[in-house]
This record gives structure tokens, C-alpha cells and sequence, in this order.
């Protein structure tokens, strides 16, 4: 199992029904991964600018969902992987629910004072990614192997650093999970059709980059928090002798 430090002092890991603020964590975590998809489905920006001849445009949730990084980033770090993997989890339902009742809103009779000043077909134009599953899927694969991803190399690199250099395990994680969550997400969106393949590069690469750097200007605040968590909650992790399986019903001690 894992152990705590905080202060230069070690406690037994505590039941996560015990801390303070790990369930107020969920909430905002779980909220930020579902506004930021319908914000994908919704708009697509133009920065009016290009790098080596790719147009820097993004989906709207880009600017909301590296905040699910920040706080995947934190409940690593003061939690550690076991209440990480909780919360990714929650956060996967409560975004596979979502989906289906914009699927659900899409199928039900539209009254004719709505269709006039609205209609389906802005509904679907708008709304299309969430109701038809194809924003749903792609961001449910992208965010799996992305937050995992970020969670497991944040969790190891702390052991591996005895808990020192707290930006290196920041950035270092969100290079790798930003990366496959970009990469998986866009190329599953533009194979659903929510996306044109015409504008794959310019969302892959101004995704990632913009998503790293958003955390990076993050990473002062990322400090504070967890640091002031750590104080409050006295509690500190380090993720040793488990087994990193998002699977797995438990995280016992490997043999």
C-alpha cells in the first residue's frame, strides 16, 4: 500500500472518506470535463494565424479542459493514484451520461415555437458532437489514456524523486498525457465526422500546445493548491509497491 509523508513525517494511508476536500475535488474536476466537451461541440476558434503553414485554430473546451489536468495533477500528488483513479472514473460516467441525454434531448418531439427561432438543425450544428456520441467518444478514449497517462507518470516520477522538483512531474506528466489525450481526441472526432480532416493538423497541434501551455501558466497555482491541501489535509502520498492498473478493484502490494 502507499504511505503519506508530510513534514518529513510518515502516516498510514487514511480511508479517502476521511479527507476534507476530496470529494469538493471531484465536483469541480467532473463539471470542467463536462463543459469543456459541450464547448468542444460548440465552437471552433480562429486565432487568425499560422505556424509552418498550419492555421492555429481549437475547439472551445480547449481553453477549460487542461484544468482537468491541473486538478488530475493534484489529487496525484496529495492523494496519490488510488483516489486519482476514482475520480477519473467518476469523471468517465458522468461524461458517458451527459452524452446520452443530449442523445435522449435530440430523439424527443420539438415544439414548433422552438423549431422557428432555433430548430434542429442548429441543434445538431451546435450540439451534434454531444447528441450523436461523436464528441462523447472521441473525448471518453482521448481522456482515458490522457488522464492515466498523467496520473502514472506524475505518481512515478515522485517516488523516483523522493517528492523533489514538483514542476518537473507537473509539465513532465502533462507533455505525455496532453499529448495522447490531444492525439486520440481529434483523430477520433475527425474519423466520427464532428471534424473536418482538413482541419486535423491545426487541431491536433494547437490543442497540445495550447492545453502545455495553459498548465504551464498554471503551475504557480498548481503549487499553491497543493501545498495548501497537503497542510490541510496532512497528507502527502507516495504511490509505493502498487500496481498502476485503472482496472484494478484495489491497489495492493505487489509481490
Amino acid at each position: 500500500m502507499g504511505i503519506e509523508k508530510h513534514r518529513h513525517a510518515v502516516f498510514p494511508v487514511r480511508p479517502e472518506e476521511s479527507y476534507r476536500y476530496l470529494d469538493t475535488i471531484t465536483a469541480f474536476f467532473t463539471v470542467i470535463l463536462v463543459v469543456s466537451n459541450v464547448a468542444s461541440s460548440a465552437k471552433i476558434v480562429d486565432l487568425g494565424f499560422s505556424i509552418f503553414g498550419i492555421p492555429m485554430a481549437f475547439d472551445g473546451g480547449t481553453l477549460l479542459f487542461p484544468l482537468s489536468y491541473v486538478f488530475g495533477d493534484i489529487l496525484t500528488e496529495v492523494y496519490g493514484f488510488r483516489a486519482s483513479r476514482r475520480v477519473i472514473w467518476t469523471g468517465f460516467a458522468a461524461l458517458i451520461l451527459s452524452s446520452a441525454i443530449f442523445f435522449l434531448l435530440r430523439r424527443l418531439p420539438a415544439s414548433a415555437d422552438w423549431e422557428a427561432y432555433a430548430g434542429t438543425a442548429a441543434y445538431d450544428a451546435i450540439l451534434g458532437g454531444m447528441s450523436t456520441g461523436g464528441i462523447a467518444l472521441a473525448s471518453l478514449l482521448g481522456y482515458w489514456a490522457g488522464e492515466f497517462s498523467n496520473s502514472v507518470v506524475l505518481s512515478r516520477v515522485k517516488v523516483a524523486m523522493k517528492g523533489r522538483f514538483l514542476w518537473v512531474r507537473t509539465i513532465g506528466s502533462t507533455l505525455v498525457g496532453e499529448f495522447l489525450d490531444s492525439l486520440i481526441f481529434v483523430l477520433a472526432a475527425s474519423i466520427a465526422g464532428v471534424f473536418g480532416w482538413t482541419l486535423f493538423a491545426s487541431l491536433l497541434l494547437t490543442n497540445y500546445f495550447l492545453k502545455c501551455f495553459i498548465e504551464v501558466l498554471m503551475t504557480p497555482l498548481t503549487y499553491a493548491v497543493i501545498y495548501a491541501l497537503k497542510k490541510a489535509e496532512g497528507a502527502d502520498v507516495y504511490d509505493t509497491g502498487i500496481r498502476y492498473s485503472p482496472f484494478a478493484s484495489s491497489l495492493r502490494r505487489e509481490a
